[in-house]
This record gives structure tokens, sequence and C-alpha cells, in this order.
């Protein structure tokens, strides 16, 4: 099987072959990203790394995954760091970068950056996150954590929980589980739905959904409790903010009960409790490792593509 893609932008980009073909390459991964075995094969190879909004997992997990193919990485982690505070534009600092790099990871506050540069570079490009748009390789490894601990994904019943409306990892999520044979629940307050453009191209697609703010309707059925935070940062109005922080709590109490497993793209901040992490529901930890794996596979497939 041969991966077709270029550039890492959006998961609407990728065929269900794709992105089986990556989540089979990352089991292959996994052992290296765990010290089990040692890899050379992007020895000499260099990532550019531009990061214009804070990181930590996702920044940290690139890097790794880089340097245990044996490659290395250059770059920025905040852009007060870059020329961009002399008045530099974006196009000339992601043109530069490619000179000095054999692929680029960019995360932007502003939607369609990572796209945007992807035409004025040679060199492969992975959005790592453009404002509230799409964050295609935490889908990815949202998609791993879910074969891996829960032998499968076709069948699956994934209740996406709180932000949706600004929270890029749920909107791309929902495009992936499309290509399966899923049932999805939509779970958030009305101020925080998922955008309709999205319900639309799902509907289309033949997927079964079910709305509603009402997070207790949805355990006893689901597999997967994939629980976001409300994204602050992005609300216009702090009062707005204010008014729904908080609006879903998942605790020990709320999931003893059932056969589900909680994940969350992390941080967190009150929306899951402390006494979930060391319980069989909580697997959010262990998802975030497999970011490793998963972007291994991801910049081998395009690196070795490219030359």
């Amino acid at each position: 099987m041969v991966f077709h893609q270029k550039n890492i932008i959006s998961i609407s980009d990728f065929s269900k072959d794709d992105i089986e073909y990556i989540l089979r390459l990352s089991e292959k991964m996994e052992p290296i990203a765990r010290s089990k075995k040692q890899s050379n094969v992007l020895s000499g190879k260099i990532l550019g790394m531009l990061f214009y909004e804070p990181s930590t997992r996702t920044r940290l997990s690139f890097e790794a995954a880089m340097k245990r193919l044996g490659g290395s990485t250059i770059g920025f982690a905040e852009a007060n760091v870059s020329s961009t505070t002399k008045g530099e534009n974006l196009t000339d600092t992601v043109k530069i970068v490619g000179e000095y790099s054999d692929a680029i990871v960019i995360r932007h506050n502003m939607e369609g950056t990572a796209r945007f540069a992807s035409s004025v570079v040679d060199v492969p490009v992975i959005n790592a996150g453009d404002g509230a748009g799409q964050h295609p390789t935490q889908t990815l490894l949202d998609l791993y954590t879910m074969k891996r601990v829960l032998g499968k994904i076709d069948e699956l019943h994934v209740a996406l929980v709180g932000d949706l409306k600004y929270g890029r990892t749920v909107h791309s999520l929902a495009y992936a589980l499309a290509m399966f044979d899923v049932k999805m629940s939509f779970v958030s307050p009305p101020e925080l739905k998922m955008p309709n453009g999205i319900v639309h191209d799902l509907n289309k697609a033949g997927v079964s959904i079910n709305e509603t703010n009402d997070i207790h309707s949805v355990l006893e059925d689901s597999d997967v409790l994939y629980v976001t935070r409300i994204q602050k940062e992005r609300f216009p109005d702090p009062e707005e903010y204010s008014k729904i922080k908080g609006a879903y709590m998942i605790d020990k109490k709320l999931v003893e009960d059932t056969d589900l497993i909680v994940m969350h793209p992390l941080p967190r901040v009150d929306e899951i409790s402390y006494d979930v992490d060391n319980t069989k529901y909580g697997k959010y930890f262990e998802q975030a490792f497999y970011g490793v794996p998963v972007r291994m596979a991801l910049l081998k497939s395009i690196i070795d593509s490219f030359e």
C-alpha cells in the first residue's frame, strides 16, 4: 500500500486507505517510540517547527518522533522569539525555514495557515493546529488509541463532549470517524454545538448522529467519551465563556458503572476529575504517548515520499 499525501493539512484530504496505512505503520513504530528498538531512517533530515501558538504535547511529541527516527529539529516554540517581532511576515518565515529543513510543522491561531504555507514551500507541511480549524495529527493518534485500546474503530459509539464549536480536535475527529462504521453523539451546551456545516457533511455521508446537551443520556451506550476543554482563548466575549465554563465534569462516579473509555486531547482544565486518572476508564495519558509513534509514521511517510 502507498501513502498518497505529500502534506498533512486536513483529515478531509485523507482516504480511509491513507488512515489505515498510517495506523498500521504506527504500530510498527511503537517499539521504537518505547526505546525497545532503534531507527536511523531519517538520519541527516531536519524538521522545521514553527509554533506560533503555545503547545506542549504536540510540539514535544513531534520533536521526540523526529529524534527517535534519527533526525533533528529546528524552529521556535513562541512567535515572540522569532523575527515576527521585527515585522517579518509569515510567507518569508515559512520560505526561509523551508530552505533549512526537509519538512515543516506549523501551528498558528489563524485557520487556513498550514494550507497557505504548503503553497509557498516545496517541502512537505504538517498542520499542527490552525485556529478553530483542523488538527489532523491529533485525529490520527485518537483513532490509533481507539484501535489499540478497544481493538477496532468500526462499530464503535463515540460521544464527543464539551466545546464542539471551537474545538478543532473534534472537528477533525468527526470527519475521520465518518469514514468508518460508527455512531456519533455530540454532547455540548447549546452555545457550543458542532458547526452546522460539519453536521451537514456528516448527515450527507450517512453517519448516525445524536445531538444533546445531556451527558447522562449517552453514558450507557457509548464506547468512547471524548472530552474537550472549553476553548477560553477562542471566545470573542469573556462573559460568554464564564457562563458555560465547567458545563460538564467527568468524575469516577459518573463513569464507574459503564464500559466506556475516557479520552481527552489535553490540556484539561476542570472537565475531568483527577479521580479518573488511575482507573480503567482514563486513557488520556496513554493517548498522549501514542502521539509519538503516529507522528513518527507520518514523518517517515512524507519525508521518504518527498525524496
